[in-house]
């Protein structure tokens, strides 16, 4: 069996609730925690943190744009760079900006998005051209010209289990209009609002079924990506998510799992009350599970058994205080989550740069060492 065969079989089984060898580690990085790596351990821009920690999975994303226009690059200065996109959004990086700075929009009356069109989700520009996009190339640094989705799935297929990753609506939509615009507009008009959502949903099952046809069997499941909450509540209210977004939802899972791929959704802040929903419609796991956002992934092990599986919540906060015996009570309290599987060992978002290189590495070697089946959790061994 390759490596990558082992690593699939051990995130799906976690997923299926099964014990694996051991239990799974996935992560995401902030361009500046790579940046220490380099600068503190020597390593050149050919690192790779996902092959240096051996990371048993890696999500890659395809070209989501509504139109597959690029992206074009409007000023690049010392101070700032500006940016649009194929969403139609205008964004500003700086260096003393966590993440980019949204300041404009092409669509933003309900007439603008009554007669949006997208371009075809099935056009393989988006699965087998370099990748210049919104998601893939504005974040907290600007990427251009990666490899083609197509040849980012078959270079990492060999050595990690692959999934891929579809929106949900609401993460399209604030992206076209803006987030106070959104939110706005779905109080003002939520019936009009609906018919959008309706064909956001159409828009990105296409965009399942392209990368889906595209990669010809190398995904073992598919992120789904979908803010909808803050850290204390919902954007808006449970209800309404459950009329308007929660069929969407319910479809990208069924187009998923009938190509045999598992679910993960990814939604920061506290969508507590949507949770039962998510088991409902087909959510496999959750993630990121912030724990600043009152999450604890073993209290939810607790209330969900093997109904849900889980992705995340180790506290980057703690890692944050680099202090080995924190560092190693939040780990090995977070793996009671994994037993009887069910859970893959990750941050509660992404490795920020306050967390030492060195203390992300004990966090892998904790893993290695105590998340071997049968778990050894020592003082920190509690009942679920």
């Amino acid at each position: 069996m390759s490596a990558a065969e082992a690593k699939t079989q051990r995130v799906l089984a976690a997923l299926n609730h099964q014990e694996p060898d051991r239990v799974p580690v996935g992560e995401f990085f902030w361009t500046n925690f790579l940046k220490r790596v380099k600068a503190e351990w020597g390593k050149g821009d050919e690192f790779n943190p996902y092959a240096h920690w051996d990371l048993d999975m890696i999500v890659l994303v395809p070209n989501m744009d509504p139109h597959i226009t690029g992206i074009t690059v409007l000023e690049d200065t010392v101070e700032r760079r500006l940016v649009k996109t194929g969403f139609g959004a205008t964004i500003e990086q700086r260096a003393d900006y966590p993440m980019p700075h949204y300041l404009d929009f092409e669509t933003t009356s309900y007439e603008q998005i009554d007669a949006l069109e997208f371009d075809d989700p099935a056009d393989r520009r988006r699965y087998h051209a370099a990748i210049n996009d919104q998601i893939n190339s504005v974040g907290d640094a600007l990427g251009l010209g990666y490899p083609s989705f197509v040849d980012r799935v078959n270079a990492c297929a060999k050595d990690f289990c692959v999934f891929g990753s579809v929106c949900e609506p609401h993460e399209m939509l604030w992206r076209i209009v803006g987030t106070e615009n959104a939110l706005l507009k779905l109080a003002e008009a939520p019936g009009r609002m609906a018919r959008f959502i309706q064909r956001l949903g159409d828009f990105l099952v296409g965009i399942v079924e392209g990368q889906v046809a595209a990669v010809e069997g190398k995904l073992s499941g598919l992120y789904i990506w979908g803010d909808i909450a803050y850290d204390k509540g919902m954007f808006f209210s449970p209800a309404y998510w459950r009329a308007v977004y929660k069929p969407q939802l319910m479809r990208l899972c069924a187009v998923a799992h009938a190509h045999g791929l598992k679910t993960i959704y990814h939604g920061c802040g506290n969508a507590s009350p949507v949770f039962e929903d998510m088991v409902e419609v087909g959510v496999d796991a959750y993630n990121p599970l912030e724990a600043k956002a009152g999450l604890d992934v073993v209290d939810l092990k607790r209330r969900f058994g093997k109904r849900w599986a889980f992705n995340g919540n180790i506290d980057v906060r703690v890692l944050a205080t680099n202090d080995s015996g924190a560092v190693r009570r939040e780990v090995l309290r977070k793996l009671n989550a994994a037993k009887g599987g069910g859970y893959i060992l990750q941050s509660d978002h992404s490795m920020p740069d306050n967390v030492a290189p060195a203390t992300y590495d004990y966090v892998i070697q904790l893993a290695r060492e105590h998340g071997r089946y049968p778990l050894r959790l020592g003082e920190f061994d509690e009942a679920i």
